[in-house]
């Protein structure tokens, strides 16, 4: 095994080599936890998939998965089902399972400072984590009486267990010093200076975004209108929550289908207690498979149909929630009206009775600004009587005063240093959705992550070690048999008839199934090289046997007159030459579309690291070298210790 020390590594090199792993916020190294899984060494696979992660468990849950999207086995036929393979390993080993893995303790002596988290979202957390580990005092002041932030109080209990987020805010106050205070809020129970008055080196506002955005049409302020964040708020506390019979969600996101599906179990609830409620449309009754669930249905179409409805401004593909809630949506009875837009809500007597809607022209400008435009003469009317509004969110900063030295955009949001995400103000930090707006989970872990860095720096004076790179020359690599013929393992689901209250909807992968599904994986981070015994790889014969060999034709032998050599392409070569000590034979890189030779070029996006090229090589000149990233920021606090 060989180390490097690159300050300089390419960020091309990067996503070629870590796809899953540069798209992930939290920079978790997908890829050799799916390998680990294939090879069924689950604990191991744990780790790689804990460690840089706080939120692992949650995220195994209900992460948007940017890493999937990044996959490259996805430009094949379907990338690896990465957030259910982290759902397989934390099932087993995370906090919520019966044999947890001790997570990471902080094992370096105490610094001398104090840090204060407003918010215990997966921005405070993650940020506490970190801190922790480094030896950190942490002291968290969250408003609410439950720990967790959005992740208790707006993700519905059928897709994330309150016993998950409760196991991993635990496992996080364990792993060093760090003190929750709950039923503290900012602005009524303190105030950012008086934090720092009280001795807190450094505070992180991690406050999220509570505030449901308001609609500006005629009829919000009826009887019967109710704002998407309330509604999540009292049904995840256990609240009761009167809705209608027929209910119109406005809204295109996650937390729309979320307040939909959450109404379809609300109003369930209040069917079977005596209360008015809502079940699944005529459409979906013939997919109900239980006598309960049929006669609840029949019964509620008897005495009137009930559904709820979906409205939003985009159509169904430019919808901005993910594929899968929409169907899950579709498939437990919500009824998507896309590319509508609201008019007014209609009412008698104070109270809702309909929702007009206008159809879409446009949603975007141009420019691609957002700037809705609608059809004229297309209204209709949606019969309900009930209306909630799921448009999107916005933070609540009143507890900000101007002695804080906290500026706030016009947008409402925090303005934070990008890198470090330190405000206006010296040792207060920001991030997640009250700086950035409302975005995915594993951002805001992400930038947890980043502020317990920025503010290590900040307090130290130390910059952050550069990563180092290990690179393992492997000798007899192998891909599994088939990998290549397997396909995607479909996700096991609750059955409909089943989907009532709080029961988890998406269920686990089994050990067959994981081990087979992580054994598509591609392996991105082990690559072939050219070079042999020398690093210009002049033991080349140009026997092409490689370009025979290659399944995929992604490795080419062309002849140089033949490649055109544009400005920003040399510039990139002579940038590789200097940082990689790349040889090119005497040959200045300016100079290479001007000469006679030849170049092996290969297509990096389409190679499956199937290794056939090294093993037909003659001369040994490509080797299959496997790639990785480390970061040892609890090694570097132990040496800060030490000095």
């Amino acid at each position: 095994m060989e180390r490097l020390k690159n300050k300089h590594v390419d960020p091309h090199w990067l996503s070629t080599n870590f796809p899953c792993m540069m798209a992930c916020p939290a920079g978790t190294n997908a890829g050799r936890y799916v390998s680990l899984i294939a090879e069924g060494r689950f604990e191991e696979a744990y780790r790689y998939a804990r460690d840089p992660n706080p939120m692992a468990s949650v995220c195994g849950r209900v992460c948007a998965h940017p890493c999937e999207t990044a996959c490259r086995r996805g430009a094949i036929d379907k990338p690896i089902s990465i957030r259910a393979l982290k759902r397989f390993l934390t099932e087993r080993h995370g906090p919520e399972s019966r044999r947890p893995l001790e997570a990471k303790k902080c094992t370096v002596p105490k610094m001398p400072f104090r840090v204060a988290i407003i918010g215990s979202g997966p921005v405070g957390l993650s940020a506490a984590h970190d801190l922790a580990l480094l030896g950190y005092s942490v002291t968290i002041f969250e408003a609410a009486m439950v720990a967790g932030g959005m992740l208790h109080l707006g993700i519905p209990e059928y897709r994330l267990p309150r016993s998950v987020v409760e196991a991993q805010v635990r496992e996080i106050l364990e792993c060093g010093d760090v003190t929750l205070k709950l039923n503290s809020a900012a602005g009524r129970d303190f105030t950012i200076s008086e934090l720092r008055g009280q001795g807190f080196d450094a505070v992180v506002i991690a406050v999220g975004a509570h505030r449901s955005r308001d609609l500006s049409i005629p009829g919000v302020d009826l009887d019967g209108v109710h704002k998407g964040i309330d509604f999540l708020l009292n049904a995840n506390l256990g609240y009761r929550f009167s809705i209608g019979q027929r209910v119109a969600v406005i809204g295109g996101g996650n937390v729309a289908m979320d307040v939909a599906r959450s109404a379809v179990r609300e109003v369930l609830k209040q069917h079977r207690t005596g209360g008015e409620g809502l079940v699944p449309n005529e459409e979906n009754v013939a997919a109900v498979a239980t006598r309960e669930m049929v006669d609840v249905s029949l019964s509620a179409l008897r005495m009137g149909a009930r559904e709820v409805s979906i409205v939003c401004l985009e159509h169904r593909e430019e919808m901005p929630a993910a594929v899968e809630e929409i169907e899950e949506a579709e498939t437990e009875g919500v009824t998507l009206r896309d590319g509508r837009g609201p008019k007014r809500v209609l009412g008698r007597d104070g109270k809702v009775i309909g929702l007009e809607t206008v159809r879409t022209k446009a949603v975007f400008d141009a420019r691609g600004k957002f700037n809705p435009t609608f059809e004229e003469h297309s209204e209709s009317v949606i019969e309900c009587d009930t209306v909630i509004l799921a448009i999107g969110q916005a933070p609540r900063l009143d507890f900000v005063h101007p002695e804080d030295g906290v500026d706030v955009s016009a947008r409402g949001l925090i303005v934070a240093d990008p890198r470090t995400l330190m405000t206006s103000a010296p040792g207060v930090f920001a991030g997640g959705d009250c700086v950035f707006g409302p975005r995915l989970i594993i951002d805001s872990v992400g930038d947890g992550k980043r502020i317990a860095a920025g503010i290590d720096e900040y307090l130290t004076g130390r910059p952050r070690p550069e990563p180092e790179i290990e690179v393992e020359i492997l000798s007899h690599h192998r891909m599994f048999p088939d990998y290549m013929e397997i396909g995607r393992q479909p996700i096991p689901m609750l059955p409909l008839e089943r989907r009532t209250g709080v029961t988890e909807v998406e269920l686990i992968y089994d050990e067959e199934s994981a081990v087979r599904e992580a054994r598509r994986c591609l392996r991105c981070w082990i690559n072939t090289v050219f070079e042999g015994n020398e690093p210009d790889g002049s033991q080349c014969i140009l026997c092409g046997g490689c370009v025979d060999v290659c399944p995929e034709q992604c490795i080419q032998l062309v002849a140089l007159d033949k490649i055109e050599f544009p400005p920003d392409v040399l510039e990139e070569i002579r940038r590789d030459v200097d940082i990689f000590h790349v040889e090119l034979d005497d040959v200045a890189a300016q100079d290479l579309g001007a000469i006679s030779g030849a170049a092996m070029l290969k297509d990096e996006t389409r190679c499956i690291r199937c290794g056939l090229c090294a093993e037909r090589c003659p001369v040994n000149v490509i080797t299959m070298e496997a790639y990785s990233i480390k970061l040892r920021d609890v090694e570097r606090a132990s040496a800060i210790q030490g000095d």
